[in-house]
């Protein structure tokens, strides 16, 4: 997101609005893709359907190359996001298909922990790009990034196929079964407050370090930098710490850790620079921890709520939830900076606790969420 912003305003006419304008009408434009994509991988199988995502993705890349008006930018940032919906829309199917059940939420960890290894080095790649500042370079940018979507095109040949098969006589199920499921969309909302929190990184801390208490720019960077590192370091051990605790109290504490990471940056905005800039790196720290616990758990619960041959549509409506995140959090977040250097904190903070309350009570009406961290165990009882 941040290199398509700065692409499209180095390479186009556009002004910073209009590019951010293009961003959200391609989201909008983009989010029902979710529903058609969930079926697809229900009838196809989601391998066939991450193999599609990936090429959508480089096609989508290699067009912002003639990107050159507000429509333009539009439907090609919608391109590329119909590929990364059919990419994630699948990405669970197959993780929870060639991982036993116990140790999914070590795999779902390890493979968000790569994630953020890829981030790194697509970020230091970016970044002298940015450097050298040409149109060639931001060009080069966009090249090796279509470039990478087909390479994971060729080693994803060999992931096997896992359709699930259904009996002849076994009666059409559809959407309406995943939407009657109350369960399951209790944890969709309970998502989306996790969501909600993970948007803070893109989207509220570069505004608020470098605008609102007008910290050094390279704060900025060290964030980013501090929070990958994390990920990709600490994200197995977190797991293992997590290790016999019950998923939907491990969700909740995902939201109390992000709201003690809030709280530090409300704290920094009071502090002269040189303290203001430590108290952040720490606040940064604290609120990656949140990433840390949450992400394994809610993917893993997510994975194994949703029946065998519907998954492909469960996990499309879970996915949903990043998609309203991305369209609705820029303009929150920038409104609420805008009306006060706290007032944002603040209010992230309560929806923090008050999505950690509605979390710990997902484990008495969703049994995925009750099961321990990577243990084989039955569901533990509600508590009275």
């Amino acid at each position: 997101m941040p290199i398509t912003l700065l692409y499209f305003i180095a390479m186009t006419d556009l002004s910073l609005v209009q590019v951010g304008s293009a961003l959200s009408l391609s989201a909008l434009l983009s989010m029902p893709a979710a529903f058609v994509i969930g079926t697809l991988v229900d009838r196809f199988g989601p391998r066939k359907m991450m193999l599609a995502g990936n090429l959508v993705q480089a096609a989508g890349m290699i067009a912002y190359l003639w990107a050159d008006s507000l429509l333009a930018v539009a439907l090609w940032t919608a391109l590329l996001n119909l590929g990364r919906q059919s990419f994630w829309g699948s990405f669970g199917n197959v993780v929870t298909a060639i991982s036993a059940p116990g140790e999914r939420e070590l795999w779902f960890g390890f493979l968000q922990a790569v994630r953020n290894l890829g981030f790194s080095v697509g970020g230091v790649l970016a970044g002298v790009a940015l450097q050298i500042g040409t149109d060639a370079a931001y060009q080069s940018v966009v090249v090796v990034n279509a470039v990478t979507f087909v390479l994971a095109f060729v080693l994803l040949l060999d992931v096997p196929d896992h359709r699930v098969a259904q009996a002849h006589d076994a009666p059409v199920e559809g959407w309406g079964v995943v939407l009657r499921d109350r369960a399951y969309l209790r944890l969709v909302v309970g998502q989306f407050g996790f969501v909600v929190g993970m948007m803070v990184l893109n989207f509220a801390l570069p505004v608020y370090v470098a605008e609102t208490i007008d910290l050094p720019g390279w704060v900025v960077g060290a964030i980013f930098t501090l929070n990958t590192a994390l990920v990709g370091l600490g994200q197995g051990l977190v797991v293992r710490r997590m290790t016999g605790r019950v998923r939907g109290r491990m969700m909740a504490l995902a939201q109390l850790v992000f709201a003690a990471g809030y709280l530090l940056f409300v704290l920094a905005g009071w502090l002269p620079v040189w303290l203001a800039v430590v108290v952040m790196l720490v606040g940064a720290a604290v609120y990656t921890g949140g990433e840390l616990v949450g992400g394994p758990v809610f993917s893993a619960t997510a994975a194994e709520a949703a029946p065998d041959h519907l998954r492909g549509r469960y996990l499309g409506l879970f996915q949903l939830s990043w998609g309203i995140g991305g369209a609705v959090t820029p303009i929150a977040f920038t409104w609420l900076l805008a009306h006060g250097q706290s007032t944002l904190w603040w209010v992230l903070t309560v929806v923090a606790l008050a999505t950690a309350a509605y979390l710990r009570t997902l484990p008495r009406v969703l049994p995925a969420a009750a099961l321990r961290v990577t243990q084989r165990t039955e569901p533990v009882p509600a508590p009275e």
